[in-house]
């Protein structure tokens, strides 16, 4: 393949990425009830009004890698408390990832959660939320157009997607949440 080409493919992607966020960002984030390990219900974005709130979804297993690449650095920056000064920086957020089980998926629900607290750091648990239910409301009205990637977005005070991208982490990624919060 020619340099062109590569080029062109690379400019078309980043295109392609550009414009799925730009179809969410400015709607209101979908009703979506799940479910914490400890079977507490929580219902986006009515039970986050009044904060900010980083939602991370995922609903393959192929997405799973790059999900977990967010855990620590989202946990750094949003989420540790330390030395009764928060390591978050003063901000005040939400932040839950959400594997979502759809389909023939959902019976594996519970014995994801069961996983989930054996294997994650207790002091993300409630940060993580379970799904169970249809995927295409979800795929429709907040672009999910990759099925192996996990997506990310950004809630304003009253539900409306202010920031939206995917894929794995990223220091800009990372940056371009934190200009959105600030």
């Amino acid at each position: 393949m020619n340099f062109k080409r590569v080029l062109l493919a690379v400019l078309f992607l980043a295109f392609i990425k550009t414009v799925a966020s730009a179809q969410v960002v400015g709607k209101k984030f979908p009703e979506l009830e799940a479910e914490t390990v400890s079977d507490s219900v929580v219902i986006l974005p009515k039970g986050t009004m009044g904060k900010y709130t980083l939602v991370g979804m995922a609903y393959s297993k192929k997405s799973e890698k790059d999900l977990n690449t967010w855990f620590s650095p989202v946990y750094n920056k949003f989420l540790r408390e330390g030395g009764g000064l928060f390591s978050s920086f003063g901000y005040d957020v939400n932040v839950y990832f959400i594997p979502m089980f759809t389909g023939i998926n959902a019976a594996a629900t519970g014995t994801a959660k069961n996983k989930a607290t054996k294997n994650i750091d207790p002091k993300l648990l409630p940060n993580i939320l379970f799904y169970k239910g249809k995927l295409k409301p979800y795929k429709e009205s907040l672009a999910f157009d990759k099925k192996d990637v996990p997506y990310f977005f950004v809630l304003d005070k009253q539900g409306k997607i202010v920031y939206a991208t995917s894929g794995s982490f990223s220091d800009k990624k990372m940056s371009e949440i934190e200009d959105v919060l600030e």
